[in-house]
């Protein structure tokens, strides 16, 4: 018995490692091999056509600041299109859009409320750019990073450019500092996957792709930016992480309300990955399965291999110290957890305190997701996360 408990909990650790220390060095060891770069914006006019599609449900509170950012951007205006998506909005969401229709910011209402995915579908037949841009209400981009994510496409081999999240917010609750260094983790790995065969999957937040890419019919119920990287590494183009082209995106201010979003993300991630799942043939794509296997299944395998680890150290505690320390600090995780949880945003602790309930959540989180996969669950419908406005000069990672 002691045999066996002690090989499920190295596998569990070793899983852990692996997928959050080993891949990422192996990916910088492979990058640094291949030494790939992006081109840079540079002083010509040779800007492509370009359609920014944004699906907005119920966003009153939001989209004045969007399209003011949107319509500030440094591009050349007669080579931009700006087209709200409204999913059947109930609030002043149409009203406010329609008051920019002089500043050529365009409106498509959708006749009944379907989803993000649904309402980018309806929206491709409206897009007139070689490039299509997507993102969302709660986002600001700066000024010059649409030129640096378009730069990118100069690369023949580039059929999607993703931006760099930035995580902000104007105070420090629980999650905002523990979610901005997830934030940071995540956009390392893409930059580091982007030297290597392509990043797994795009920021919903912004980013960029080939028109025809866009127009690639996908199911409802899927995740379009996690399926936008699949299929463009399908059609033989790299999907890249660019990470001068920022985007502010303000930090949740409720654990529950992030836990609810990761449910419904990861959800339809496992859902995009089973349709896409393709991918996973080694004999096929080589380096890109390995990557996808390691960024996705991995990360969603970690809730099993730490409830194995916990059930084993409790079996191992009773007859080896360490076992137990080890015991206890799980223990010590899972109450901090609990604390966070209860005190949800409102309790302002040091961020090695605030982190386990993070992490906890995330975990959990994709726990439940799987459940719900297994289950064929379809949510096409979603209840944007909703976020303060980002504002300049708000504490940013």
């Amino acid at each position: 018995m002691t045999s066996v408990t002690l090989t499920v909990l190295a596998a569990s650790l070793l899983l852990l490692l692996y997928t959050y220390l080993g891949y990422p060095l192996i990916l910088w060891a492979l990058g640094a091999a291949t030494r790939r770069t992006l081109t840079s914006p540079g002083d010509d006019d040779a800007w492509p056509a370009v359609s920014i599609s944004v699906p907005a449900y119920n966003e009153e509170g939001q989209i004045r600041g969007l399209i003011e950012s949107l319509l500030a951007l440094d591009y050349p205006r007669d080579r931009l299109q700006i087209l709200i998506v409204s999913d059947a909005s109930s609030d002043d969401t149409d009203a406010i859009v329609v008051e920019y229709a002089d500043r050529g910011v365009e409106l498509l209402r959708m006749p009944e409320r379907g989803g993000k995915t649904k309402a980018e579908t309806a929206a491709a037949a409206h897009l007139r750019g070689d490039i299509i841009v997507n993102t969302d209400a709660s986002i600001r981009i700066q000024p010059d990073s649409l030129k640096h994510l378009l730069a990118a496409f100069r690369d023949p081999e580039v059929g999607l450019a993703s931006g760099r999240d930035v995580s902000v917010s104007p105070g420090r609750t629980l999650e905002n500092l523990s979610e901005s260094g997830y934030v940071g983790y995540e956009m390392g790995i893409r930059d580091l996957e982007t030297r290597v065969a392509g990043i797994i999957g795009a920021s919903g937040c912004f980013y960029a792709i080939l028109a025809p890419l866009h127009r690639v019919p996908l199911p409802d119920s899927l995740s379009r930016d996690f399926a936008s990287a699949l299929h463009t590494i399908e059609h033989g183009y790299r999907p890249v992480s660019v990470s001068a082209a920022v985007c502010h995106v303000p930090r949740t201010t409720s654990l529950r309300s992030e836990f609810r979003r990761k449910v419904r993300t990861i959800t339809r991630g496992m859902e995009t990955l089973w349709h896409k799942r393709q991918l996973l043939n080694p004999f096929r794509h080589s380096v890109f399965s390995w990557m996808l296997i390691s960024h996705k299944l991995c990360r969603w395998a970690l809730p099993w291999a730490a409830l194995a680890s916990f059930v084993s150290l409790a079996i191992l505690a009773p007859s080896d110290g360490v076992a137990a320390v080890l015991f206890g600090l799980g223990v010590g995780v899972l109450v901090l957890a609990a604390i966070g949880w209860v005190s949800d945003g409102k309790a302002h602790l040091p961020k090695m305190l605030t982190l386990p309930a993070f992490v906890v959540a995330g975990n959990l989180a994709a726990a439940v997701a799987l459940i719900r996969a297994f289950q064929g669950h379809r949510d096409p419908t979603w209840e944007p996360t909703r976020r303060a406005e980002a504002q300049p000069g708000t504490r940013s990672v």
